[in-house]
């Protein structure tokens, strides 16, 4: 292995390096756990990654005379870097596809935002700073309006920020642009790093970048999102790894379950190559179930559909056996963009998943967007908690032209197959009976425009609230199904922001509270004749499905990637001895109490080998 070095932009910013002093360093502990971002198991020298904002010299005050000149240099700079941004964009579009190119949207609308070039400007103008000074100090102002939350989307947009302020004041100060290639060599290693802003993430090469950690980072940010693109192991929000770790530390890196082993043993390199191994397998195996039907031992059938994010998703799904679409998210068609996406792309896009799966459901969620997800046109109000704020279906019905404009998409692709809309966020009756009205309203309008459409298309309600679950009875009177959205039902029930590192232990889809809630909705279902599917992450995990089963849920949606593994769960066992289970389950007083109880019974109903049982949480 070749000799350890550091590695970082030559001018040292706000982030200082980590010291070369043992006694600097802090303690270590060897087994840290952070948020599986991209699956895969890698055991490989560490390279820390720290691509840091130049410092801008002190002082930077110019007289009166080169005001005009230095508002000229600054917009030369944006010019330039607009230029370097389309020219990455591009070369993502033809490696990755159209919607990971998508991610340098928010940057090149920061370029054009009035407040921060403008503001730039007033600096340059009332206070006679240089342009990198000037810019340096409006963009510390946006960060202190920001910096308060913690919420994924406004983290990504402090991420984006960076790397804008990065690139402006290295064409400025006359600082090359590092290339990651340069940065990494020839090795082949793990990428340790505070966080990656999309511009490096883009450049990672799997061939060298055999794995990624970071310490910041959700499963949704653009590192993650180009990590799984580029099929690189991740791991996100590990505290402090990359001022824990240096040049050269060996890590073993668990993209599966989030962890990383700093300083593995031989006993741990070997049980986890031979993990790698049996995974590996073990996948192979999965892929042979693809197209087998997914019932029960005793005769129950459970419908399997995917969850997907993009519309280039849907054949993958299929021929991971998805048995059509259970959530097709449609926020990717708005984030990022500085104006409405036209009606004619929308249609395309939701056509195009109709037509890979001619013969089964699609389930296409209205956007949800505010929360985590800020589309620059619709200018967003500044709120303390925007996940509790104007966001999903609220939004969309205070929007009507923007609503309708999706609706009018949704209704003419669905000559193309069996198109179902859900809405998102659902917590108010009215929120329902109003969309119904506007989908009338559409309908008709487009049938007086020579469109043939479906006034009666089926229309759902996620439940994601505890409000949502608890006026479920009353809810099934105006919709044709429910779909439980597990990972915001987990949020809103335990009061724990999903996205939050510190809280991640207290976000547990297990807690009894989440348990009855859905029990209740599925109970509700079963009585009213309402189909009631969950698309969460719950379904994905083999307790959680093992659970669902035995509730008499009809119908899950996962990830194409766990499609083939909740579906041998499936096969693996019997809905009755599952539902034996579910009294004892509804008692228990814990968290802890429910996984329990869900082992023993799945470990009773299955005869797996340890390995297999490992992997489905039984262990």
């Amino acid at each position: 292995m070749t000799s350890p070095r550091d590695v970082h932009d030559s001018g040292s910013g706000r982030h200082a390096p980590a010291s070369d002093s043992d006694a600097d360093r802090p303690a270590m502990r060897r087994l840290r756990e952070g948020i599986p971002a991209s699956p895969g198991i890698v055991i490989a020298p560490v390279r820390v990654l720290r691509m840091e904002v130049p410092q801008v010299p002190h002082g930077g005050v110019i007289p009166e005379e080169r005001i005009e000149a230095e508002i000229d240099r600054f917009r030369k700079a944006c010019d330039a870097v607009r230029e370097q941004i389309r020219t990455l964009q591009r070369a993502t579009r033809e490696q990755l596809g159209p919607v990971e190119a998508q991610i340098f949207e928010p940057q090149l609308v920061m370029l054009e935002d009035p407040e921060l070039i403008d503001g730039t400007e007033l600096n340059i103008r009332e206070n006679h700073l240089t342009a990198e000074r000037a810019f340096e100090w409006r963009v510390l102002e946006w960060e202190a309006q920001w910096s308060h939350t913690a919420h994924p989307m406004v983290l990504d947009k402090l991420n984006d920020l960076d790397d804008v302020e990065g690139r402006v004041l290295r064409y400025l100060m006359g600082v090359p642009e590092p290339e990651l290639a340069s940065l990494v060599d020839d090795q082949m290693v793990i990428v340790v790093a505070r966080d990656l802003t999309p511009s490096v993430a883009a450049q990672l090469n799997p061939a060298r970048v055999l794995g990624l950690a970071t310490d910041e980072g959700t499963r949704t940010s653009h590192s993650s999102i180009l990590a799984r693109s580029l099929h690189i192991p991740c791991v996100v929000s590990i505290e402090g790894l990359s001022e824990t770790v240096r040049d050269g530390d060996e890590l073993i890196l668990d993209g599966r379950t989030g962890r990383v082993i700093i300083h593995p043993d031989d006993d741990e390199k070997a049980h986890y190559r031979d993990l790698d191994f049996q995974m590996r397998e073990w996948e192979q195996e999965l892929l042979l179930l693809a197209h087998l039907e997914p019932t029960t031992q005793d005769g129950a059938r459970v419908d399997m559909r995917a969850n997907i994010d993009l519309p280039g998703e849907a054949q993958g799904a299929r021929s991971h056996g998805a048995q059509g679409i259970g959530l097709f998210r449609t926020e990717f068609l708005v984030v990022g963009r500085s104006s409405f996406p036209p009606e004619e792309e929308q249609y395309r896009a939701y056509r195009q998943v109709l037509e890979a799966f001619p013969d089964h459901p699609v389930v296409i969620r209205t956007y949800d967007v505010g929360g985590d997800k800020f589309p620059a046109f619709l200018h967003m109000p500044k709120e303390e908690n925007p996940f509790l704020g104007w966001r999903a279906i609220r939004l969309c019905l205070d929007e009507p032209e923007f609503f309708k404009a999706q609706l009018r998409a949704l209704l003419r692709a669905r000559a193309h197959g069996d198109l179902r809309i859900m809405l998102p966020m659902v917590t108010q009756l009215s929120e329902v009976i109003e969309t119904r009205r506007l989908i009338a309203e559409t309908s008709e309008e487009l049938r007086l425009a020579g469109h043939s459409t479906d006034p009666e298309c089926p229309v759902g309600a996620m439940i994601e609230t505890p409000a949502a679950a608890l006026i479920a009875s009353e809810l099934a009177s105006h919709v044709d199904f429910f779909s439980i959205g597990t990972n915001d039902l987990v949020q809103y029930t335990l009061a724990v922001d999903r996205g939050s590192s510190r809280l991640a232990h207290l976000y547990n889809p297990f807690h009894p509270a989440v348990v009855r809630l859905i029990h209740h909705v599925a109970q509700v279902g079963q009585e009213r004749g309402v189909e009631v599917a969950v698309c969460g992450e719950l379904a994905a995990h083999p307790l959680g499905a093992f659970l669902l089963i035995g509730m008499g849920i009809p119908s899950i949606s996962v990830g194409p990637a766990a499609l083939a593994e909740i579906k041998k769960v499936i096969r693996s066992i019997h809905q009755k001895k599952a539902a034996v289970a579910l009294d004892e389950i509804l008692s228990a007083e814990t968290s802890e109490a429910v996984v329990q109880i869900l082992t023993e019974h799945l470990r009773a109903d299955l005869d797996l080998d340890r390995f297999a049982l490992s992997l489905w949480g039984a262990n």
